[in-house]
């Protein structure tokens, strides 16, 4: 799989579990934990393999440098919402809206990417080389869940 599929593939599924969160109540903690638990664990394999295999190659190039730094920056601001969700109840009234403003976040994040930096990747790298970097990127992904997996198990 090329690289631009694995990352909007890692898009599609996160939006689809926000969409999830969104339409559970202030009842439904347990899933509403669950799912946003299942989003944490997907956006740090998603970022790091991001951020230590795409960013990094795509910002040797002049073209695509300051779009790569600007993900950088937005890989922050969503973890910080993340960091403060996680300290609401999820029962509480505040979850939610707090949710929402991650979720507007996230989506101008992915937006830019796919609008923005997306492109400028087609023009930077050929087909052959987005398959390589994709492979590179699946390897990395397979690695991090196996990480996420073991933590999960070391902590219950």
């Amino acid at each position: 799989m090329d690289a631009l599929s694995l990352l909007k593939e890692d898009h599609q599924k996160v939006k689809k579990l926000v969409k999830e969160v969104e339409g559970t109540t202030a009842r439904s903690t347990k899933q509403r934990e669950e799912l946003f638990q299942t989003i944490v664990d997907e956006l740090t394999v998603h970022e790091r393999i991001e951020e230590e295999i795409f960013y990094p190659r795509l910002q040797k190039h002049e073209k695509a440098k300051d779009l790569v730094l600007e993900s950088y920056v937005e890989h922050g601001v969503v973890d910080d919402l993340l960091d403060e969700i996680s300290t609401i109840a999820a029962g509480d009234e505040k979850w939610l809206p707090a949710f929402k403003v991650f979720r507007e976040n996230l989506e101008h994040h992915i937006e830019e990417e796919e609008k923005e930096l997306f492109p400028k990747t087609k023009s930077i790298f050929s087909e052959d080389q987005l398959e390589t970097l994709g492979a590179e990127m699946v390897a990395l992904k397979e690695q991090a869940q196996m990480e996420l997996m073991e933590e999960v198990t070391e902590e219950a």
